[in-house]
């Protein structure tokens, strides 16, 4: 089994390095049909594990020992159950639409093969990852992941502000990676291996160790955890360490869907759903990750307000949605938080991927001002966009509904420090959730069509026929269709097994003593059904309906509200809250200061001038000194010599 499990993560690999190398010199079909052949047969294979992991299958096994040095090795290895599987599943599936969708979307593009290579390096990159069964594994697919991230960002490598974009993900990731690389050397020490399950059978007997930090004792396990959760932070785009995110929309749309859905950014949620016994130690931690979730997810929710960029709208609900799975981390709800990650990635890629549709029709222009009136000319996309902005705000009976709801539930019930908190921001970011979907959606398929207005500026002679927008092709509309069923189904089919049955048993822990609403959470539970008809009396689904209905009244029926009370907060909010800024003042000019200081002042002045020039100068300054000495003369000699001896004699009679 362990060799058939093995093609799953090789099968793109090869395909990568095959397109990589001889793509340019082939027929232009094989740099897609190779790639996507081997995703195919590794979401074939995904699926077949994950039906093996419903009838008990487990496999934890080293492929190689890659190193050993002293008393530790080092291992490659797999470890398979059903938290692995379904993100194998999510992971290949997600990338197979993509590589679909890639065909006619970068149809025209130079580097159409490279690209291809990179995707499919980047789904080999994530399957190490969600695969591994030891820390030296996930932290090779960790980083892997963060390169082919980069090089995918800056894929158009001619454009400044991809360049930027690719690099600043490259740095506030380093950030993360340092926190991360830091809780795997203190497991390493302290427990002695990497293994995931060794690393949790020795758990037990290190629950009351401390150590001392900035003279402070601290919990071993707190300290461990919270450098896990700072590489997390990095991957999951959690504030502050989210400004990278948003700039990734530099990169080709295909690009944006698969990091936004599957892959990189749901990284973080899988580490600390797969640390969940060590997490479940220490409420300090949980409280910690509740926090910082609840700040994402309404923080990130409200700058999506703003935005009129299609794609960075959708980025900042990304942004807001990985919140809202952070807090479900938090108050130990992970099997909800992975099941909101699997309902997440279906609508999320189907949102990424259909505004690349609306790109292509709109022939590159991705202001939604701009727009309007798409319905009419994108029936397809139109349709699919709906379903999956219908998902996102959690409307009842459709997927993002069932794994929202269960969020907002679970942190209701939740007695961690923090959980009331974050339940009030979470009610709120459905208010701002439900605004900017529907002001997106408003703004680009209804009302009034405001690309003629644009076109009619750009050319005096009015609009020839090929600037109408236009439906997509069938091979862009095809992965549109089928990522809008599971959209809408499979939170219904699948919130029962996942979240309320034993599917996680044994692969996920929960303190039940301590935290006692994921026990009320299931009492609560009376059916899929039901739990949609008693949505109709709670809070969240008429925060939601609140922002639905103001967008209609602001953005198709053009009610006019003065908000000139709110243009303080509107700089704000368009500043990003100052994170950039204070990153590009305080961070990178810091550092660029203290180089600056370190290169003229330490190494020009003082090592240069001061030690290496200085001390050349005083070797001179003493030669010369000393060369005085030597006259010629022997009776000057002489007379050195007697005043050495009388010194020498002085020296000894003295001691």
């Amino acid at each position: 089994m362990l060799n058939i499990l093995t093609v799953i993560p090789l099968s793109p690999l090869i395909a990568a390095c095959f397109v990589g190398l001889f793509g340019k010199k082939l027929p232009k079909y094989f740099s897609y049909l190779v790639p996507i052949f081997g995703v195919t047969i590794a979401f074939i294979l995904s699926g077949y594990a994950l039906y093996l992991t419903l009838y008990g299958f487990k496999l934890n096994e080293t492929v190689y020992t890659w190193l050993t040095s002293g008393g530790y090795t080092f291992e490659i290895g797999f470890l398979v159950d059903t938290l692995s599987a379904v993100m194998m599943v999510i992971v290949t599936f997600i990338s197979l639409m993509v590589h679909i969708y890639t065909i006619n979307y970068m149809k025209d593009d130079k580097g159409f093969s490279r690209f291809f290579s990179y995707i499919s390096l980047f789904t080999f990159a994530m399957l190490m990852l969600v695969m591994s069964n030891n820390f030296l594994q996930l932290f090779f697919g960790w980083e892997a992941v963060g390169l082919v991230s980069y090089l995918l960002i800056g894929f158009w490598y001619k454009k400044p502000r991809a360049i930027h974009a690719n690099l600043k993900a490259f740095l506030v990731n380093r950030v993360g990676d340092f926190g991360l690389i830091l809780g795997v050397a203190l497991i390493m020490f302290w427990f002695g291996t990497l293994d995931y399950e060794e690393v949790f059978n020795r758990l037990p007997a290190l629950l009351s160790q401390h150590v001392i930090l900035f003279n402070t004792s601290i919990s071993l396990i707190t300290l461990i955890g919270f450098c896990l959760f700072i590489g997390a932070m990095g991957k999951s785009a959690q504030v502050p360490l989210h400004v990278w995110l948003p700039d990734s929309m530099e990169g080709p749309t295909p690009i944006s869907a698969l990091i936004h859905a599957a892959t990189m950014v749901t990284a973080g949620i899988f580490l600390v759903a797969r640390m969940s016994p060590l997490f479940e130690q220490s409420d300090v931690l949980l409280s910690v990750v509740i926090v910082i979730g609840a700040i994402t997810a309404i923080s990130m929710g409200i700058l999506g307000v703003i935005q009129n960029d299609i794609k960075k709208i959708i980025a900042y609900s990304t942004l807001s949605q990985l919140g809202y799975m952070t807090v479900a981390l938090g108050v130990s709800a992970y099997s909800v938080a992975i099941f909101h990650l699997l309902t997440h990635a279906f609508f999320k890629a189907l949102l990424f991927l259909g505004a690349g549709s609306v790109i292509i029709g709109m022939h590159h222009d991705q202001d939604i001002t701009q727009m309007g009136g798409l319905k009419k000319y994108m029936p397809i996309t139109a349709f699919t966009f709906l379903i999956g902005s219908l998902s996102l705000i959690g409307t009842p009976f459709f997927s993002g509904f069932y794994s929202k709801e269960t969020i907002i539930e679970a942190v209701n019930l939740s007695t961690v420090w923090g959980a009331n908190f974050a339940y009030y921001a979470l009610l709120i970011g459905v208010f701002f959730t439900a605004f900017y979907s529907f002001r997106l959606y408003f703004l680009v398929f209804c009302g009034e069509e405001k690309w003629h207005k644009v076109k009619r500026k750009k050319n005096d002679h009015g609009l020839r026929n090929k600037q109408y927008p236009h439906e997509s092709s069938k091979i862009i509309t095809l992965p549109l269709i089928i990522l809008a069923v599971p959209s809408v189904l499979i939170g219904l089919v699948l919130i029962e097994p996942l979240v309320y049955g034993s599917f996680f048993d044994g692969n996920i822990f929960v303190d039940h003593e301590n935290h006692t609403n994921i026990s009320l959470l299931a009492s609560h539970f009376h059916g899929v059904w039901s739990m949609a008809t008693h949505s109709l009396f709670t809070l969240p689904l008429w925060m939601m309906v609140g922002g639905i209905f103001l967008a209609w009244l602001l953005f198709i029926k053009k009610v006019k509200i003065d908000f000139k009370f709110l243009s303080p907060i509107n700089n704000i909010l368009k500043n990003n809250y100052g994170f950039d800024d204070f990153n590009e003042k305080f961070i990178a000019n810091g550092i660029l200061k203290f180089g600056n200081f370190l290169s003229t002042k330490v190494d020009i002045k003082i090592i240069d001038h001061t030690l290496v020039n200085g001390a050349g100068r005083l070797v001179s300054y003493f030669s010369t000194k000393l060369r005085l000495i030597q006259s010629g003369y022997i009776y000057h000699y002489a007379f050195f010599m007697i005043i050495g001896l009388f010194l020498l004699i002085t020296f000894f009679v003295s001691t």
